[in-house]
């Protein structure tokens, strides 16, 4: 039983950390962008989280995209098609995913340029993601999902400001938005999981916002707070009304 942990454990360490993404890794280390890494705050199919420091003392989230996720493959491409910035990036599995970790980069700061509150990126490169941790100690701030907001009202109204800014100031529609990509650190909400936002004028980009309102007044409904209607809050995010 105990081998079979062993060599579970090795697939996993094999997955995450192939050749070139512990050259990324030492390259970071070497440079003193991370100091030191500890263990897997968040795994999941298409990344894995670690937990970190770097010279100063600060936490860190190293976030590293799997290379070898064909499913990520397939599931990105409508979020990459039709976004200017990432016009001409080849198609093959891993040409995408260092796409995908750069678009996440950018995202977080435009998003941090027009005050959202996100995670605040530190660098990037290929497959790697370095970024503020939303926590304390290595232990996550809860998401929305898991623990509440205490005052429901005003999280509501602050999140759909963040959308605001988020088209307005960072243009960026997040795509994703729903309690399961907010957490709550110090009673404030922060949006995280922004790889797969898009800018305004791409193709999905109405639809994905109507998707990410439909979701905040559904969670935030069955806190038994006042939402606006949807046509409403697409007025007050994006200045005009609904199509």
């Amino acid at each position: 039983m105990l081998e079979k942990d062993r060599s579970a454990d090795r697939a996993v360490m094999e997955e995450v950390f192939d050749r070139s993404t512990l050259m990324v890794i030492y390259d970071f280390l070497n440079r003193g962008v991370i100091d030191e890494i500890y263990g897997v705050v968040n795994a999941g199919k298409e990344s894995r989280v670690y937990w970190g420091k770097d010279k100063q003392g600060s936490e860190l989230a190293i976030k590293i995209y799997l290379t070898v996720s064909a499913e990520f493959r397939k599931g990105m491409l409508k979020y990459i098609e039709g976004d200017r910035r990432f016009k001409g990036v080849r198609r093959d599995t891993r040409s995408l995913i260092f796409a995908w970790a750069q678009k996440e980069y950018k995202n977080l700061k435009q998003a941090t340029s027009a005050k959202v509150r996100v995670p605040k990126p530190t660098a990037v490169e290929k497959n790697v993601l370095i970024m503020e941790f939303i926590g304390k100690n290595g232990t996550s701030a809860p998401s929305m999902k898991e623990q509440p907001p205490k005052k429901p009202e005003k999280t509501y109204e602050t999140l759909l400001n963040h959308i605001q800014r988020l088209y307005c100031k960072a243009q960026l529609v997040h795509g994703d938005l729903s309690e399961y990509n907010v957490m709550i650190w110090r009673g404030r909400p922060v949006i995280f999981d922004v790889s797969q936002a898009v800018p305004p004028y791409h193709p999905l980009a109405d639809s994905l916002l109507h998707r990410d309102l439909e979701n905040l007044n559904r969670y935030f409904s069955r806190l038994d707070v006042k939402v606006s209607s949807i046509e409403k809050c697409y007025r007050k995010v994006t200045g005009h009304g609904a199509s």
